[in-house]
């Protein structure tokens, strides 16, 4: 017998996509099982005024807020304090969800310790666009528990679950980083850094699948490295420590792994790819040491 769902809610933030946006909503309403209700935090220039007005078939209610803010990290905390229940999921507008993706994302939250938080598969759609592609994604088919020090981002927020009381404790989204900030990147990563080291465990369920649509055209790939190599500094930078060099070795392999792409890309004469990893290196370096000179470590 299937475990019967406790109430739960999920966070889709959205800005100026309201046919994805609508989509994102359609596919999730069309599951096997549905959340208690869905959070919608819409930056955009304009309401969407049928989603705020949807009433869904389902046992699901629509919860919709026009937000003047800017910026998906404090979307998603703007959405973490509407959630009215503890068992909480996040996805991405942009996204399709495979009919039992929410029940099994829910499911492997509610089986795991209280200290744990659960990501799934991002896998990309098929191109919407000529020369389409969908970032953030991961195909592994392997499951995983990752608890410690990781040289690797382990956390996906475009696809996660975790109980709200978690981040009473760690924290929620750094604002300073992430799309509509200085910093539009690795806003997950960062959080996913901070839960490990506060000795949660973040698994990976590769059965929870959704598709990250591939919308983004050829032009959108230069500028979304280089958004995404600031970022990733800026979180380097962040945690960076000369008395604890963990973070410093990671940045270091990064840095070894991007330049060893971009041999292997420019042997192969691919252009685009190898334009966008000189992007994302400059981005990377970019994002640190604007970081260091213009924030603090604080928090």
């Amino acid at each position: 017998m299937i475990m019967k769902l406790p109430a739960t809610s999920l966070i889709i933030c959205t800005r100026n996509r309201p046919r994805l946006l609508s989509d994102t909503v359609d596919s999730v309403l069309a599951g096997r099982e549905v959340p208690t209700e869905i959070v919608i935090i819409d930056q955009s220039a304009q309401p969407h005024p049928a989603l705020a007005a949807l009433k869904p078939d389902r046992a699901c209610a629509i919860h919709y807020v026009w937000s003047h803010s800017i910026g998906l990290s404090r979307a998603r905390n703007e959405g973490l304090r509407a959630a009215r229940y503890e068992w909480i999921a996040i996805i991405d507008d942009d996204m399709y969800v495979q009919p039992d993706w929410f029940g099994t994302l829910m499911r492997a939250l509610i089986e795991a310790s209280p200290r744990a938080v659960v990501s799934g598969q991002v896998r990309p759609s098929e191109s919407e666009v000529a020369g389409g592609f969908a970032p953030s994604t991961i195909e592994d088919p392997t499951p995983a528990v990752h608890q410690g020090r990781v040289m690797a981002d382990v956390l996906y927020a475009g696809n996660m679950a975790l109980h709200g009381s978690t981040l009473e404790e760690v924290g929620v989204f750094d604002e300073r980083l992430g799309a509509g900030s200085s910093f539009p990147g690795a806003e997950d990563n960062d959080l996913g850094f901070r839960l490990l080291e506060a000795g949660y465990r973040i698994l990976y369920v590769p059965e929870a699948i959704v598709y990250h649509r591939a919308w983004r055209s050829k032009r959108d790939y230069v500028p979304l490295c280089w958004g995404y190599g600031r970022g990733q500094g800026a979180f380097f930078a962040k945690h960076l420590s000369w008395r604890d060099r963990f973070m410093l070795r990671r940045m270091l392999t990064i840095y070894g792994q991007y330049i060893g792409r971009l041999v292997r890309y420019t042997l192969m004469r691919s252009r685009q790819q190898t334009i966008g990893d000189v992007v994302y290196i400059l981005g990377l370096f970019s994002g640190s040491m604007k970081w260091l000179l213009t924030q603090t470590r604080s928090n």
